[in-house]
């Protein structure tokens, strides 16, 4: 059961890739994202061989989406986002070249990024990111323990944390947003674990379902 529904005013709902049985990283998943009434959609990027960035989760093998195209059609949507889930750096700064030229670049962020991919993303400054993060179960989840999380956030000039919703507490998301930080959970697709975590109330929820989640959170509004 959903208690008091109190999100924040700036709650988003991605639409995972592959969102409402769409392919994975296709064009059509972007279109339903639209469809669905998501906030955000999201996208794997890696480069190809000539280093330009495409849709894929793993190594490209040929004819995956371009980035541009994604950035077309994010052009016609206007009140949309775009979560770029990085899962290589190689070519990084071509990503904010592609996204003034489509006049996107205030609609598009990062995850995907762990310490490894820091000091890559720090040289497109312009282009904010949350840190991916593992983080422990609720019962070692102590207040020292989180305020490291914090720090290592901030430290690594992130917007937020972006972490499995599976070990997110109410006291996790609190202390993140007492210290101005975002929290971003991913991917709830079963209703039990939506209502779970809109009862912590994060900032965003990823989730391949979002007819689903944002059904629930209309029938409490």
């Amino acid at each position: 059961m959903i208690k008091a529904l109190k999100l924040p005013d700036n709650f988003t709902v991605t639409a995972h890739t592959g969102c409402e049985g769409s392919p994975d990283n296709s064009i059509e998943s972007v279109v339903r994202s639209f469809e669905s009434g998501a906030d955000i959609f999201e996208a794997d990027v890696q480069f190809d061989a000539n280093g330009a960035p495409v849709l894929a989760h793993d190594a490209p093998v040929g004819g995956e989406p371009t980035l541009e195209e994604i950035f077309q059609k994010l052009a016609g949507y206007k009140n949309m986002r775009c979560n770029l889930d990085i899962k290589r750096t190689d070519n990084l700064k071509i990503i904010p070249v592609l996204a003034e030229k489509y006049g996107v670049a205030d609609r598009i962020f990062y995850t995907g990024i762990d310490i490894d991919f820091i000091e890559a993303v720090k040289e497109t400054p312009q282009i904010p990111y949350y840190l991916n993060a593992d983080i422990a179960e609720p019962e070692n989840q102590s207040e020292e323990y989180l305020l490291s999380l914090v720090k290592r956030v901030i430290d690594c000039g992130a917007i937020g944390i972006n972490c499995n919703h599976k070990n997110v507490t109410k006291k996790f998301v609190d202390i993140f947003r007492e210290n101005d930080l975002f929290v971003s959970v991913w991917t709830c697709n079963e209703e039990a674990d939506m209502i779970r975590i809109l009862n912590t109330a994060p900032d965003n929820i990823t989730t391949r379902k979002p007819s689903v989640l944002k059904s629930i959170i209309r029938s409490v509004e």
